[in-house]
């Protein structure tokens, strides 16, 4: 009998806690690295710890953040939003890819979110940087992201081969299409101290 090892998918989670020299508040900061089968847990273990902590907003490092597993960027991004809220739409020519996706349950935390991207936040990043902006629930910080937003298929062909279909696409809730354009940050450098609080009082 063979016996096959699985390997256990690592966490893409980094966070740690940190205290402002020039502001009298804690800020947890968390990097995702990839979006994969554990990140959502990891992600919700991360943020019960930085918010029982003390942390007062949370900065989400997308930057580099190539994509990974749809769903998980979707699921993640459903720890922001209210329920009812729109995580994102997807479109296309067959009415089973037309679909509205949205939040099924309130938020995890309701702390003020700063997100970090650059032009390799892709795919399941924009995903998730697009539904937090677009509801109010983030600011984002850095370059224009990267700009995949399509939706594709393998279909087998009779000699065993594949051949990959784009059958429909993303759409942000401010109804944006991010392929090809990406998404544009609300700033290009990280506001000060004082900035940082207007803008998250503007949010809710």
């Amino acid at each position: 009998m063979k016996v096959q090892r699985q390997m256990a998918a690592r966490t893409p989670i980094f966070y740690r806690l940190e205290k402002r020299d020039n502001e009298n508040s804690s800020v947890g900061y968390i990097h995702i690295k990839e979006f994969n089968a554990v990140a959502k847990k990891d992600l919700v273990s991360a943020l019960k710890r930085l918010q029982n902590s003390g942390a007062s907003y949370f900065v989400l490092d997308l930057r580099d953040n190539l994509g990974g597993l749809v769903q998980a960027g979707i699921e993640i991004a459903k720890l922001f939003l209210n329920k009812g809220d729109t995580v994102i739409y997807t479109t296309g020519r067959d009415r089973q890819v037309q679909n509205t996706i949205v939040a099924d349950s309130g938020p995890l935390v309701t702390t003020p979110v700063m997100v970090l991207v650059n032009n390799r936040t892709a795919s399941a990043s924009e995903i998730v940087a697009s539904a937090l902006h677009d509801n109010c629930k983030a600011v984002l910080v850095g370059e224009r992201t990267f700009g995949k937003g399509l939706i594709q298929s393998v279909f087998e062909l009779h000699d065993g081969s594949g051949i990959v279909v784009t059958v429909g696409k993303y759409v942000t809730p401010n109804h944006k299409d991010i392929n090809g354009d990406g998404i544009e940050p609300d700033y290009r450098r990280l506001p000060g101290a004082i900035h940082v609080h207007q803008i998250f009082l503007l949010l809710h």
